[in-house]
């Protein structure tokens, strides 16, 4: 970590963030100095423990980016470090006590199984604590109907689902589920069905001038230019756009390309010219974890990209809602290619693109059987990094 910090191209950075806070228990230079005398263990439960939380979940990230602590996704973390205070603001032993267990045989499992499989995103990770909140609001609202989770009836369901917004229902459907499972509460109860919603996409006309918007106007930030490029045209959901990286962009003679499935799809002009330049001059790149950074969007924090929550919400001041542009530009998608190609070239699940061709009025039928690893606007597999 040393090394890091003494290699910085602005080294007055790394200085500030040392002496910030004076007498200050979230200071820097304090935290590492009792790291050093074995003050506190170096290990992710002590960590957990500390106060402030913010300057030590930093630290934490720092540590694991230059190699001293093991890599340990950081919303698990984040979880596991709110989770204690959390129990610590309710006041009846016995709603601690099934959080609790509510938490450790049912919210952390399915984090633990979501991490190894993916990347947890921050809307994982507040879902979670959703789930907790909404459980214990729960239990606090029975007890002021003189009721406790075991005799819990249906009519009590009923009134509280009556009661509640459709966040509400969703997240304490989890809670309520596992109740009847653990045999916390009657088997038999039932839970009332839980309404879809879907965001209406934007029309190929909406989504052409927001394109248009994003190559031609300047004065927005190449971050959110290219950012939103890439949802437009490919349909990537922004969880998925931050975990791209320098690497991601391939070169073929003059032609660009992203891999985002297989074969990689071609990127024209002038959005190729854009990422191009944009990668030349990437945001956070200053900071002493994030030098080498491969991320195409580096964030922040030691090691890890941008936060899809953030970069969403940029995106939407901007007039992108992102849930309409990705549902606008994988409906064009399927009206150029068969759905299985689709699938294949922007890494969506075969499943949801024939649905989506369904919804618009196509079928599988229209897809001729045959070879189709080659894309028709390109060479399978470019292999030359655009970026050494």
């Amino acid at each position: 970590m040393f090394s890091l910090l003494v290699a910085m191209e602005r080294p007055a950075s790394g200085l500030a963030w040392l002496a910030m806070r004076p007498n200050h228990p979230g200071k820097a230079s304090t935290l590492l100095r009792r790291l050093a005398r074995g003050q506190i263990p170096l290990t992710r439960d002590a960590f957990h423990e500390l106060q402030p939380w913010r300057a030590i979940a930093h630290l934490e990230e720092l540590l694991v980016a230059s190699g001293v602590l093991p890599a340990v996704d950081k919303y698990i973390c984040s979880f596991q470090r709110w989770l204690p205070s959390h129990l610590a603001s309710v006041a009846n032993p016995e709603h601690v006590k099934t959080i609790r267990l509510f938490a450790s045989w049912r919210v952390l499992p399915v984090l633990r199984n979501r991490a190894e499989r993916s990347n947890i995103t921050p809307s994982v990770r507040r879902n979670a604590a959703d789930q907790i909140r909404y459980a214990t609001a729960f239990l606090a609202w029975l007890a002021e109907r003189d009721r406790i989770l075991v005799s819990c009836r249906q009519s009590d369901i009923d009134a509280w689902y009556a009661e509640n917004t459709e966040h509400a229902r969703k997240r304490l459907r989890v809670f309520l589920a596992w109740a009847m499972q653990s045999r916390k509460c009657s088997r038999s109860l039932s839970l009332p069905a839980m309404k879809a919603s879907r965001q209406a996409p934007l029309t190929e006309e909406e989504r052409l001038a927001a394109l248009c918007c994003l190559l031609l106007d300047a004065d927005v930030p190449q971050l959110l230019r290219v950012a939103g490029i890439i949802v437009l045209l490919y349909a990537q959901p922004l969880t998925r756009v931050v975990r791209l990286t320098v690497d991601d962009l391939l070169r073929d003679g003059e032609a660009v390309f992203l891999r985002l499935g297989d074969p990689p799809s071609p990127v024209p002009e002038p959005a190729a010219s854009l990422l191009l330049h944009y990668i030349a001059a990437r945001d956070n790149m200053n900071t002493a974890t994030n030098r080498a950074s491969r991320w195409l969007f580096p964030g922040r924090r030691a090691g890890q990209p941008c936060r899809p929550d953030h970069l969403s919400a940029l995106l939407n001041e901007i007039g992108i809602p992102v849930t309409a542009a990705r549902g606008a530009a994988i409906r064009q998608q399927l009206l150029e290619m068969p759905a299985p190609v689709v699938a294949d070239a922007l890494g969506y699940h075969d499943g949801i693109t024939a649905r989506l061709l369904r919804e618009g009025g196509g079928a599988w039928s229209r897809y001729a059987a045959g070879e189709h690893g080659r894309s028709p606007a390109g060479p399978t597999e470019p292999t030359t990094p655009a970026v050494e």
